[in-house]
Formats: C-alpha cells, structure tokens, sequence
C-alpha cells in the first residue's frame, strides 16, 4: 500500500475507535448518570490508545506496535459499547433493542481480545521484532493463549454478568465433566504466565539494548511504574477506608499509551533520567506524607478520642509542612546515589580519593585504588588505567567487567599525556551526563598526578635496580680480569724473579736475558692495569680536565683521521660532578668514533656550554651523508641515550640544520 493509503487506513480505525467511545459514553450516561466522570476517564484513556495507535501506525506503518494498540483499542471499544448496549437493552430499558444477549456475549471475548494483545506488544516493543529467534515459542504461546481465550468466552455456559443483571450465553455448550471450568482455570494461569513472558521479553531486551532501544524501554518502564505506583496509593488507600474511586486507576493505564507513542515518535524529547529521579523522589514522599497524615490523622484520633479531629489536621498539616523540605532533599540525595553514585558531591569523592591514596603505602597499589574508588564513587561497571608505552597505551589497573564502549579521558602532567582513564557508562548505550563530566575531568587531573608520581616512583626502582646490577656486573668483570688476568701475571713475574736470583751467581748472562724478559712482561702488566683504571675513570679528565681531554681527543683525528674537527668550549669549566664528566666525554667520544668511521665527513665541530650554571649542554655536528633511510639505533647510539637518562637528562641523533648528523645531549648538574 501508498503512505496515504496507510494513513487513511491508520486514521480510519482511530474515527471508528472515536465513534465507539462516542455512543458508549452516551449509553452510559443513559444507563447510570452517577458514574459519568468514571466513564469519562476510561473514554479518554480510550481515546488516548487510538491516538496513539495511530499516530505510530501511520508515521511508522513498517512497525506493528502501531497496528497493535490500533487494533486491540478498537476490540475494547467494540466491546465496551457492545456491553453498555446490552445493559441498555436488558437493564435500563427492557426491550428498547434486539438481541441484547448477543452484545453482551460480543462484548465479553471482543473486549478481552483488545487487552489480550497487551501480550504481544509487550514481546515485541519497540522494534517490532522479537528479541531473538528464541523467543518464537513465546509467540505460539500468546496465540495459544488467545485461541483458548476465545473458546472460554465464546462458548463457555456460565452466565454473562452485566451490571445488576445475568444473562445466559446464547451460544453456550454444555460439556459433562467441568471441562469449562477446567478451562477457565488454565485461562487465569494462561494469562499470568503470558503476561510474565512478556515481562521478562522488555527485560531481555533492555539487557542487551543500545543507546536508542534502551531509551526507548525506559519510557515503557517508567509508564509501568507510574502505574503500578498509582494502583499502589489507591490499594493502600483502600486499608484505611478511603476511597479515591477509579480515577486513580484510570490514570495509571493512561500513563501507558502515553509512553509508548513517546517512545516510538519522540523518545529523546525529554530526559528520561531525569524524569525517572523526580518520580521516584516525589512518588515517594507522596507516600511517606500520604502515610503520615493518616497516622496522624486516623491512628492519633483512634487513641485520643477527646480530641478535636480539626485540631488533628492542623497539627498533621503543620507537621508535614516542616518535615516536607529536609525529607525531600535526603530523598533526592538518596535516589541520587542510587541512580549516580557520589556524582552530585564531586567533594566528597575527591576527598575519599586523596584520603585513599595517602593510606596507600605501596607504589603499585596506588593505581589499583583510583579505579576502584572512581568505580565505587559513579556507580560505573568497568573503570581502568592505561599507561603510555611508546605510542601505545597498556592497561595497568582495572576494575571490574571490561565493556568494548569505554569514554577515554587523557591524564596529564605538565601538558605530558602519561596515560587514559577508562570508563563504562553506567549502561550500554548511554553517555555521561555534563555533571558526570565535570567530576571526571577532575578526577582525571588529580589520578594524573598520582599516576605521574607513581611513574616516577617505578622509573626511580627501576634506575636503582640498573645501578645495583650494573656495580655489581663492574665488580664481577674487575674481579675476573683482575683474577683471571693481572693476578696469574703476577704470580709468575714473582716465579721468575726467584729464579732470576738464582740465576745470578751461576749463570750471569742467563740471568740478565731473564731480567729482560721480565721487563717487558711487568711494561705489559701495566698497560693492563691502566686499561682497568681507565675503564673506572678516564685519566685525562683527571690529568687535564673535560675540556682539553676532549680537545686532545679531537687533535689525535685531525692528525690520523685527516677529519677536521673544531672545537667551541669556555677556557675552564667550574667543577663538574665526576659522573657528568664522565658521561659528557663518553658522549662525545662515541660521537666522533661514529663520525669518522660512518659519516664520511669532512668537518666535525663539538659545542660546550654550561647553561644556567644548571645543566651542560654539548652538541657535536658533521658534513656528511646523515641518517641513512633505514636508520635504527646501534649499541653505541643507545649507551649514549642510557648515559644521559641515567643523570635525569637526554641525549637525541637527528639531522642537521643542512646536511649530516646532530648529536645533541643535555646534562643537568647532579649534587654531590
């Protein structure tokens, strides 16, 4: 069919919908003028369901819910004028219309079919589909349910009750054994266990939805529960002998077509959330002053009879007066809670988190309790750490089920990002609110800190553990060239000179040939033991100081090397702590021996200056071909970056202003 012709088709089941209603009301109001404003609401939730019916049916024809609710309202319609019909035909005026039995019996199994639909729009809202395959049994069921429905109330004998009337069912079947009855039974459990299938289908649902569906079922479950807490006052009324008549009740399902046409047509046109606070807020302290007036009102009475019941209202009046505001505010900051978690009270939470964080002794449970305590706080399932490594980020600490739709918030430290903080929202689909929001950034900023500091701390353990095997790897080498190397030197330079001496009176030149030997073993035996030395500390720095040890250093290329190396370094340096001496010509050394053998340059010029008497800065450039396309760096390129990390500086290779290689370090000045 042509959109217009679903249209019309949609909007001419509403006109005989409205037309029903119409002379309904109108035989009610012929049958008892008493309870007119009861059947007036009931006429308008009526109404309200066809409406709906067919705005969703012709704005959404492809969705059946539209069709549904069309279709069960003009049943239920049917049926109700086809009851007030027959009270007409058989009550009010005796005879004024035939066949007064055949509308009540139209009116009895018409009527339930338009609620019996109920079932089936439950399994399908709001998509139109069912949640999955599985559900299938659920709508044999439902279809089972109506035909055995139908059958009861067709074909049933028993009487149809109308208003202070009975009439038989025209078209009873009187079957020996109570097998109606039986029937009737299963039909009373039939409708509750469908029902509870449906129930269970929106939730299901409202599991596995998104952000749109799920938005969606929260407008059906609010127009339940404003139901069901309307039905509620009126029940509890009830035990207290106060009538408040139908209106309530017709009130509690008219809230039920209203939140399915929002839902369908207009779902984000209000916050639900919010609109789910402020009812169960104002839900409950409707029932706690509800609850306390009759307290007051009925039970004090009760026990003080001699007083005046006017005196009673005003008292209980006065009192809810000034109980309403504090009970309102804690109510909202209870159902807050429940809802948010500590959201509303960013200071309490930041509070805990500082309070958490300075009982924390360890380095690695810091991490740990941040997300724990951000989780706890927001009422959020998943909440996590990742910390930057390279250009990737690894998670470090979580806590709870990890989602696949997390909201990554930067930490960051001196506008360094160090890391993410990762957060599921309260429920698939959903987003953080803008009060959400605003904690959160403020938790980022201080997690950054703490997870800077605990960067640090780590770094730190790992530099004191590379110092500790580096010394005792030193120690290890020192001891096994000085074991395996000068100590069995030694020991046969002492076996020889004894033989030397015994040598000497005997054999004179023997003994002169030996002691030459000698000589040039105990010449080699120093050259070891300067090698050793010079692997602690080079000599030169202590013989000539940083800077003519590098400028001797340059001179021994420019004489080998035919490299032309120049120099721009002050005359003197105040003194240097030994370590950043030692990594400053370790640096530049190791630049040079790169150059001359890689570079293929022709000049080489070292820069040295000590800047803001705080750090020393050293920058060695070249003229030759640069950094080749598959650059990576080597052992050499890497002790050079370890040397300077290891005194808190950096040392970088890149390209040079024109052409060739810059090696550029910065040193701080460590305190002795």
């Amino acid at each position: 069919m042509s959109r217009r012709t679903i249209t019309r088709l949609a909007w001419s089941i509403w006109a005989l919908s409205v037309v029903l209603v119409a002379i309904k009301l109108f035989l009610q109001s012929l049958n008892d003028p008493s309870l007119f404003l009861g059947n007036l609401f009931n006429a308008l939730v009526l109404l309200g369901f066809a409406t709906v019916g067919a705005l969703v049916a012709s704005r959404r024809p492809e969705n059946p819910i539209g069709w549904i609710v069309s279709g069960g309202t003009l049943l239920w319609a049917l049926g109700d004028f086809a009851l007030e019909g027959a009270v007409y035909a058989l009550v009010t005026v005796p005879g004024a219309l035939p066949g007064g039995a055949w509308m009540a019996w139209l009116g009895f199994w018409v009527r339930g079919l338009g609620w019996v639909m109920v079932m089936f729009l439950l399994l399908l809202f709001p998509t139109g589909r069912l949640p999955s395959a599985r559900w299938l049994p659920a709508v044999w069921l439902a279809v089972g349910y109506l035909a055995l429905f139908t059958v009861v109330t067709m074909l049933g004998p028993s009487s149809l009750e109308i208003r202070l009337s009975s009439v038989r069912n025209p078209v009873g079947i009187e079957i020996p054994g109570g097998i109606f009855d039986f029937l009737s039974v299963l039909t009373l459990f039939g409708t509750i266990g469908t029902m509870a299938v449906g129930a269970a289908a929106v939730i299901v649902r409202f599991g596995r939805a998104q952000e749109e569906e799920r938005q969606q079922l929260k407008w059906l479950a609010y127009g339940a529960a404003f139901g069901t807490i309307t039905i509620g006052v009126t029940v509890v009324a009830s035990f207290f002998d106060i009538d408040l008549g139908s209106v309530p009740f017709y009130l509690a399902v008219a809230g039920f077509p209203v939140a399915i046409g929002i839902a369908i047509l207009r779902y984000r046109l209000w916050d639900i959330d919010l609109l789910i606070n402020r009812t169960l807020v104002y839900g409950t302290l409707i029932v706690i002053v509800t609850g306390l007036y009759i307290i007051l009102v009925g039970m004090v009475g009760v026990l003080f009879q001699s007083m005046d019941n006017s005196f009673l209202v005003i008292l209980a009046t006065g009192l809810i007066a000034v109980l309403f505001q504090p009970l309102r505010d804690r109510l909202q900051r209870g159902v807050n809670r429940l809802m948010y978690g500590e959201r509303d009270d960013p200071y309490a939470v930041l509070s805990r988190l500082s309070q958490r964080l300075e009982a924390t002794l360890a380095p690695e449970a810091v991490l740990p309790t941040i997300v724990e305590t951000v989780k706890e706080s927001l009422n959020l399932p998943y909440v996590a750490i990742a910390l930057k490594q390279g250009e990737a980020f690894a998670v470090v600490a979580s806590s709870g089920t990890l989602v696949n739709d997390t909201l990554r918030l930067p930490l960051v430290y001196q506008n360094e990002k160090i890391g993410q903080l990762l957060l599921a929202p309260r429920a698939p689909g959903e987003t953080f609110s803008p009060a959400d929001r605003r904690l959160l950034d403020d938790l980022a900023r201080e997690a950054g800190v703490a997870v800077h500091a605990v960067r640090l701390t780590t770094d730190l353990q790992h530099s004191r553990a590379r110092l500790v095997t580096t010394r005792e790897e030193e120690r290890r080498r020192l001891r096994r060239d000085l074991h395996d190397g000068l100590g069995p030197t030694l020991a046969s330079l002492a076996q020889r000179l004894d033989t030397a001496r015994i040598l000497v009176p005997r054999d004179p030149n023997a003994a002169v040939a030996l002691l030459g030997d000698l000589t040039a073993q105990v010449k080699i035996t120093i050259t070891d033991i300067r090698r050793l030395v010079y692997a602690l500390r080079p000599p030169a720095l202590d013989e000539l100081g940083l800077v003519s040890a590098l400028r001797e250093h340059a001179a021994h290329y420019n004489e080998s090397n035919g490299l032309s190396i120049s120099m721009e370094a002050p005359e003197r340096l105040p003194p240097l702590p030994a370590a950043v001496e030692v990594a400053a010509y370790r640096i530049v050394l190791e630049a040079l021996t790169n150059v001359a053998r890689h570079a293929h340059a022709r000049t080489c010029h070292i820069h040295l200056e000590l800047r803001e008497a705080q750090v020393l800065y050293l920058e060695v450039t070249d003229d030759g071909g640069g950094l080749p396309k598959d650059y990576h760096a080597g052992v050499g390129l890497t002790s050079m970056r370890e040397r300077a990390m290891e005194l808190g500086g950096e040392c970088r290779i890149e390209p040079g202003p024109t052409h060739g290689i810059r090696v550029v370090a910065r040193l701080p000045l460590l305190k002795e």
